[in-house]
């Protein structure tokens, strides 16, 4: 399971800097978001993947926090989903913004036979 979240957490954060690198705007905008659900991953892992354990103290298993799950990462990341969602949406405001004022969606205004 670790190795699987592992693996996945390294494919997810190599494609969005391999898309950060892109000359065109949208595919920075999927690389930004690729690397955001990396680190969410990577902080919901942080958080010990425990199944079937409470988040919240019960009496009758006392107070050991080895038996519960630690519930600040799930908030943190449901946190991090909703700001990367806004911020998405905002990009990609820019971006359509941007693209009807020069007429291309490259990052630095040149055209594709440029490069």
């Amino acid at each position: 399971m670790e190795f699987v979240l592992a693996l996945a957490i390294g494919v997810l954060a190599g494609s969005g800097v391999w898309l950060l690198l892109r000359p065109r705007t949208f595919q920075v905008i999927m690389g930004l978001s690729l690397l955001s659900y990396a680190v969410n991953l990577f902080i919901f892992g942080m958080g010990r993947i425990k199944l079937n354990a409470p988040p919240v103290i019960q009496a009758e298993l006392g107070s050991d926090p080895s038996l519960y799950t630690d519930p600040l990462p799930q908030a943190l990341v449901l946190t991090a989903i909703v700001i990367g969602f806004a911020t998405t949406a905002l990009f990609l405001v820019v971006m359509l913004a941007n693209r009807g004022l020069s007429g291309t969606d490259h990052v630095d205004g040149r055209e594709e036979s440029d490069y």
